[in-house]
C-alpha cells in the first residue's frame, strides 16, 4: 500500500516526501527499511525515528526543527494510534483454510465462508462461526455457542455451551468463558453448600479481547455482559452477573467478584481486587492492587479527571501517600521515645 493511500485512511498530513512511497509493514527502528513506518511520539524518540532507514515516519507536529530529505514525513496529533491502525491495514488479512481433517465438527454447525477450524478442535451441536474467524486447534466450542466474522479464537479456548461473541473478538490461549459461577446457598443447619442456580449467558460485544488463561463466568439467572472494546489482559477473572462497560482495561491479575458493574473507560490496574456487587464508576481508575468492598461506589465525582486511586478501600493516591507520610512519622516518633 502506498504512503497516500494510508494518508487517505487514516488522516494526517504529509510534509515531505513522495506519497507513491510503498509500504509494506510497520517496525522498529533497528529494523527498519525503506518499506517500512516507525513512529515517534517524544522529542526524545523523534531523533531515534528520523535517523532510522525507514521510507516513512509518523510524527507529532513540531518535535523535530529538521527533517531528512530521504524522509517520507507524515504529521498526525496521535501518531502512537496512527502508527497501530496503520499496521492493521498493512497486515494481510490470514486466508482462510477450511475445516483440519482432525477437527470434530458436528454436523447441525454452521460455518460461514471463509472459516478456518483447526487441528483437534471440537465444534459443537449448534454452533455458528460467522465469516473469515479462525478457531485454533484444541480450541472447544459448546454447543450453541454463536461467534461473530474475523474472530481468532486461540489454541485451547474453552466457550462454554450458549456463549455469544461479536464481531472482530480475540480469545487467546487457555481463555475460559462462559463457565459457572462460584454461587453457593450454605445451610445454617447442617453447613452444607448446594450450588444457586448457574444457567445464564455470557455476552462478548465487538472489538473485544481476552488474554490467556483469564475466565469469564455466565451469568446466574440472566447475564454476563462484556461491551464494546474492552480489552482484558492475561489472568484476569471476571465472576457471574458482571456488566463490564464499553472500552475498559483490565490488566493481569485482576479479580471482579458477582454482580459488579463497571463503567464505560475505566482502568483497573494490576491485582486489582473488587467484591461482589461493588460499581465501577465511568472513567475511573483503579491503581495496582487497589481494593474495593463489596456493595460500595467508586466514582470520580469531586476529582480532576486522571486520578489513579490506590490502596484498601480505593481513595485517591495522593490522599493514601499523605496517609503513609503521616504514620511513618509516627512511627519513627514512637521508636525514638523513651522506655519506661
Amino acid at each position: 500500500m502506498t504512503l497516500g493511500e494510508l494518508i487517505g485512511k487514516l488522516g494526517g498530513t504529509l510534509i515531505q516526501g513522495s506519497p507513491g512511497l510503498e509500504l509494506e509493514y510497520v517496525s522498529s527502528y533497528e529494523q527498519a527499511d525503506l518499506h517500512s513506518l516507525v513512529f515517534a511520539d517524544s522529542a526524545t524518540a523523534a531523533p531515534e525515528a528520523l535517523n532510522s532507514e525507514a521510507g516513512a515516519v509518523v510524527l507529532e507536529a513540531k518535535l523535530a526543527d529538521v527533517y531528512p530529505e530521504n524522509k517520507c514525513i507524515v504529521e498526525a496529533a496521535q501518531p502512537r494510534l496512527w502508527f497501530s491502525l496503520a499496521a492493521k491495514i498493512l497486515s494481510p488479512p490470514v486466508p482462510g483454510r477450511g475445516v483440519h481433517p482432525t477437527a470434530v465438527v458436528s454436523e447441525t454447525a454452521v460455518l460461514d465462508e471463509g472459516v478456518t477450524i483447526g487441528p483437534m478442535a471440537v465444534v459443537g451441536e449448534d454452533v455458528s462461526i460467522g465469516a473469515r474467524s479462525h478457531i485454533r486447534a484444541g480450541a472447544y466450542l459448546g454447543t450453541a455457542v454463536s461467534i461473530g466474522t474475523n474472530c481468532h479464537i486461540y489454541p485451547r479456548a474453552v466457550l462454554y455451551p450458549g456463549t455469544t461473541l461479536g464481531n472482530r473478538v480475540v480469545v487467546h490461549a487457555g481463555a475460559v468463558l462462559g463457565a459457572d459461577g462460584f454461587g453457593y446457598v450454605r445451610d445454617s443447619t447442617t453447613g452444607a453448600y448446594t450450588q444457586f442456580p448457574q444457567q445464564g449467558t455470557l455476552v462478548i460485544e465487538d472489538d473485544v479481547e481476552i488474554g490467556a488463561n483469564s475466565t469469564i463466568d455466565r451469568g446466574a439467572l440472566a447475564e454476563t455482559r462484556i461491551r464494546r472494546g474492552t480489552k482484558i489482559d492475561n489472568l484476569v477473572h471476571i465472576g457471574h452477573n458482571c456488566d463490564i462497560g464499553e472500552d475498559v482495561i483490565i490488566v493481569m491479575g485482576t479479580g471482579i467478584s458477582g454482580s459488579c458493574k463497571v463503567g464505560n473507560g475505566a482502568v483497573l490496574a494490576g491485582q486489582v481486587g473488587i467484591g461482589d456487587h461493588a460499581t465501577i464508576g465511568p472513567g475511573v481508575i483503579l491503581g495496582g492492587q487497589a481494593g474495593v468492598l463489596s456493595g460500595k461506589t467508586v466514582t470520580n465525582e469531586g476529582l480532576k479527571p486522571g486520578t489513579v486511586l490506590w490502596g484498601t478501600p480505593a481513595r485517591p493516591l495522593k490522599q493514601v501517600l499523605r496517609e503513609l507520610a503521616v504514620l511513618a512519622r509516627l512511627a519513627k516518633k514512637q521508636g525514638t521515645g523513651t522506655r519506661d
